[in-house]
């Protein structure tokens, strides 16, 4: 009887090294498809695996099919509606066919999508391609939250690396003054009534017999992993949402936000984000509201500042808070509006945030929009400043705070 053992580290329901070609082979497929599922994903909830659909087209492999070959003649019937040369108009409600369509004749063919399913690292390592992320920071953001070793007291087996000496010392000298304490008092009974020889002899050899140190006594210094003390970080969220902010704009802005908050949960065990739009007006919103409502009117920076200074003042203490901002504008604004806003960031601002940086998002990249301009006077090490066309720009103002944090 053969008895066939399967030591692959794989599972038995899938194939990792059939996973990883898929991939391989069709990786900028799956890197839209992420694209698409980091648009419609919270900022919050990107930190996970999930489904994502493939065109069908797309996965499509040539293949070779035997014809009849060689030359054939046919007799095909005459009709009354086309002539030699007329382009035949495609069948309404795309052919009937049982395609993912709509069922409404919109001139295109209906194709099913392949749905393939991602793990939480294959989501995040496409993730961070499409963004060109160097190793060390893929191998930070990417790994599960750090744990600390904290002492356990004491336990009874280990290894000799773990020995604790004067512990078990402690524990041998204890077991012996236990175990001999009885035979001591009756040697000395025995020796003030005149015993003979023999028994006094005896039990002298008993109490010689007690070992120095038993195995019972080893004690080893225990450890047990435990998650880093919990410290708290707010996660500020300033965005222009006037009608220059194309959606297209709001998509860099909102992969900006990803990876910052993906930096700042692996650090702090509790991130809180704020979320704040303005025009010529400043509001706290929910993250939907942010992303996608669009607002019509001009455009002051300061209000939004102002809005972030109330807002920490009035929930977010810098004893108990550590303190992120994060800006994208498209860099418009008007009057003395660019100055106030350097003074507020520059005077009240940056002495309460740990970090603070601005992305701009500008239509013309080679121009230096007034918000710019002025922003570049501030000097601060903890602020941060750049021009982002890319999804691969966005890495770079972070790159300092990457650096810093994870030496």
């Amino acid at each position: 009887m053969s008895v066939i053992i399967d030591r692959r580290l794989n599972d038995r329901n899938k194939s990792t090294v059939n996973r990883q070609r898929f991939i391989q082979r069709y990786k900028e497929q799956l890197r839209r498809s992420v694209s698409d599922a980091v648009a419609g994903r919270s900022i919050t909830d990107m930190d996970r695996g999930g489904n994502v659909n493939i065109p069908v087209r797309d996965i499509a492999e040539p293949q070779f099919r035997h014809g009849p070959g060689g030359d054939r003649e046919a007799i095909h019937p005459g009709n009354h509606k086309f002539l030699q040369g007329d382009r035949v108009p495609r069948p309404e409600g795309q052919g009937g066919g049982q395609g993912s369509g709509s069922g409404e004749g919109d001139g295109e063919e209906s194709r099913d999508d392949f749905v393939f399913a991602l793990s939480r690292e294959e989501f995040m390592s496409l993730f961070f391609d499409d963004m060109e992320l160097p190793h060390l920071v893929r191998t930070t953001l990417g790994d599960i939250r750090e744990h600390k070793w904290q002492r356990a007291g004491y336990t009874q087996s280990g290894v000799p690396s773990n020995l604790a000496v004067v512990r078990s010392l402690r524990n041998a000298i204890a077991r012996r003054i236990a175990i001999g304490a009885p035979l001591r008092r009756r040697l000395a009974e025995l020796s003030e009534a005149g015993a003979p020889a023999e028994e006094v002899e005896a039990l002298e050899k008993r109490l010689a017999r007690i070992p120095f140190i038993d195995e019972f006594d080893l004690r080893y210094r225990h450890r047990v992993k435990v998650p880093q003390p919990i410290s708290r970080a707010v996660m500020f969220c300033l965005m222009d949402v006037s009608a220059s902010m194309t959606e297209d704009k709001k998509d860099l802005a909102k992969r900006f936000y990803m990876l910052l908050h993906l930096f700042l949960t692996r650090k702090y065990e509790k991130v809180e984000v704020v979320f704040i739009r303005h025009t010529d007006d400043a509001e706290e919103v929910d993250e939907n509201t942010f992303f996608h409502d669009t607002l019509s009117g001009g455009t002051v920076v300061l209000s939004a500042l102002k809005l972030m200074r109330e807002i920490i003042d009035d929930r977010f203490p810098t004893d108990s808070w550590n303190i992120y901002g994060a800006q994208v504008s498209d860099g418009d604004a008007f009057g003395a509006d660019p100055e106030k806003s350097r003074a507020m960031l520059a005077d009240q601002l940056m002495p309460l945030v740990r970090y603070f940086a601005y992305v701009e998002v500008p239509d013309d990249a080679r121009r230096i929009s007034p918000l710019m301009y002025a922003y570049q006077r501030i000097s601060d090490p903890q602020f941060a400043l750049r021009s982002v066309t890319h999804a691969r720009d966005v890495y770079p103002v972070l790159r300092d705070l990457f650096a810093r944090e994870t030496a």
